[in-house]
C-alpha cells in the first residue's frame, strides 16, 4: 500500500519519511494554509538535494504559471490540484507533469459526475472531505459513496486517515476498487501542531498498512 504524507514544512522530517519508505510526500503552496511551505522549506533544499521520495505540490486555484514556476524552482515531481481547476488547466498542466485531481466529497455525491470531465486531462483522483476550506479538515466522508461509483482511473483516498484506520483501510482496499486505490493520504490525523508531524506515529502506521 502506498502512502502520501501532505502538509509537510520541515525537512528533516522529510528525510525521516524517505528513510521509512513512504512513497510520496505532500508540500502546500496554498497561502491560506497554515501549512504553508514558502519560507518554511527552502527551494534548494529539495531541488537540489538526493532526495527519491516522490515530491508533490499542493495547490489551490493556482495560475498554470504559479504553478510551473514552484515546479520549476522546487525540483517537483507531480501536482496536486485541490480547488476548482478547470478541465483545460489540468490538461495544460499534465502537457508537462504529472497531475493529481482532488475531489471535495460530501453525501449524496454523484462521483462519477463530479469526476466526467476530468477522466481525460488527469493522472490521478484525490477524494476528500468537503468542508468549508481546501484540505486538512481531519475529517472522513462516507467511502460507501465511492462504492456506488464506476472510478475508472487510479486514485488515492484522504480526509481524516489515522492511525485507528488501518483495518478499514485494508477492507476498503480489498473491496470493488481494489485494483484503483493507488495511495492512501494523510496529514492532520498525525500532527503535533500544522506542519509538524508526529514521526513515531507515522511509523506505526506505515508498519501496520504494509
Amino acid at each position: 500500500m502506498r502512502i502520501k504524507v501532505c502538509g509537510m514544512t520541515q525537512i528533516d522530517q522529510v528525510h525521516a519519511l524517505e528513510e521509512m519508505g513512504i512513497d510520496f510526500t505532500g508540500f502546500i503552496f496554498y497561502h491560506k494554509s497554515p501549512r504553508y511551505v514558502v519560507g518554511k522549506i527552502q527551494p534548494e533544499d529539495l531541488a537540489k538535494s538526493r532526495l527519491k521520495i516522490n515530491k508533490v505540490g499542493v495547490f489551490v486555484n493556482a495560475s498554470y504559471e504559479e504553478v510551473m514556476q514552484h515546479v520549476e524552482e522546487y525540483g517537483l515531481y507531480m501536482v496536486q490540484l485541490h480547488g476548482d481547476e478547470s478541465p483545460r488547466l489540468c490538461e495544460k498542466l499534465s502537457e508537462q507533469i504529472p497531475v493529481i485531481k482532488a475531489f471535495r466529497i460530501k453525501e449524496g455525491d454523484n462521483i462519477d459526475w463530479k469526476v466526467r470531465e476530468y477522466s481525460n486531462v488527469s493522472d490521478l483522483y484525490l477524494f476528500d472531505t468537503d468542508w468549508a476550506n481546501y484540505g486538512g479538515s481531519g475529517r472522513k466522508f462516507n467511502w460507501n459513496i465511492l462504492e456506488r461509483a464506476q472510478i475508472s482511473k487510479p486514485f488515492l483516498l484522504s480526509g481524516g486517515i489515522g492511525l485507528d484506520d488501518v483495518e478499514t483501510i485494508k477492507t476498503f482496499a480489498a473491496g470493488k476498487h481494489q485494483d484503483r486505490l493507488f495511495a492512501v493520504d494523510v496529514n492532520s490525523m498525525f500532527e503535533t501542531s500544522p506542519g509538524i508531524k508526529d514521526m513515531g506515529k507515522l511509523r506505526r502506521f506505515a508498519e501496520k498498512l504494509r
